[in-house]
């Protein structure tokens, strides 16, 4: 039987033991203490680690080589002298064509005719014969051009020229490809002509450059009897 003086009493704690035995508090937190970093190593202590690593090592002779400072480049003295004879040679191509090799540009063309070798059209661009005529179609138009070169080729033949000049211009004012020089070359090779034509080449700056056309002729057209023997042979 409950004392009835226990009523009266109060006990505030009874409560908490019971929850501390269903639970109890946690224990105090763990204290992480960092740890020091690693004292730095002297320089002097460096140093002597070095010493002792390579107290063995010789150093290689090498006397096969003379010492001293390679030179960057060529001598100035060399570069001026360059510089010099590539403005001299600019100067002379800008104010009389001197260097300018026609036959290394697109413009430039040549032919032989029917069983010649191409080195008669080299000596036919180099000079190696005396121009006994010219004529100057500039300005006429294709149907005029050609009748001009008709009549100029028929009274070289009959003359006994052999190296005439042709000037049909360059063709710079066409808006497509240069018709007179184009024509020019297709009268020399697909027209009756073919058959008179040793050798045609672009003429030399002084005479038009690849503006003009000089052409050889034969003393007599070719046959087609001698082209058949000649492809026999």
């Amino acid at each position: 039987m409950q004392d009835p003086d226990d009523s009266l009493k109060h006990n505030p704690f009874n409560s908490l033991k019971a929850i501390l035995k269903d639970k109890p508090l946690p224990g105090p937190a763990r204290r992480i203490v960092p740890s020091k970093p690693d004292p730095p190593i002297e320089k002097e202590s460096e140093e002597r680690a070095f010493q002792e690593a390579m107290k063995d090592v010789r150093p290689i002779v090498n006397d096969k080589y003379v010492k001293g400072k390679a030179a960057a480049g060529p001598p100035e003295s060399f570069i001026n002298e360059t510089e010099k004879d590539v403005m001299a040679q600019l100067e002379n191509l800008v104010n009389s064509g001197e260097g300018f090799i026609i036959s290394n540009t697109p413009e430039y063309m040549e032919g032989t005719g029917h069983d010649i070798p191409p080195e008669l059209a080299e000596r036919l661009h180099r000079g190696d014969f005396s121009i006994q005529g010219h004529i100057d179609l500039h300005g006429m138009g294709v149907a005029e051009a050609k009748d001009a070169f008709e009549t100029f080729l028929r009274e070289a033949v009959s003359s006994g020229k052999r190296a005439v000049l042709v000037i049909h211009g360059r063709g710079l004012s066409s808006p497509g490809e240069p018709v007179l020089k184009n024509k020019v070359s297709e009268w020399l090779t697909r027209g009756h002509w073919r058959k008179w034509i040793i050798a045609y080449t672009s003429a030399q700056s002084h005479d038009g450059g690849t503006g003009a056309t000089y052409i050889l002729l034969r003393h007599r057209p070719v046959s087609k009897r001698f082209r058949k023997k000649s492809r026999r042979l």
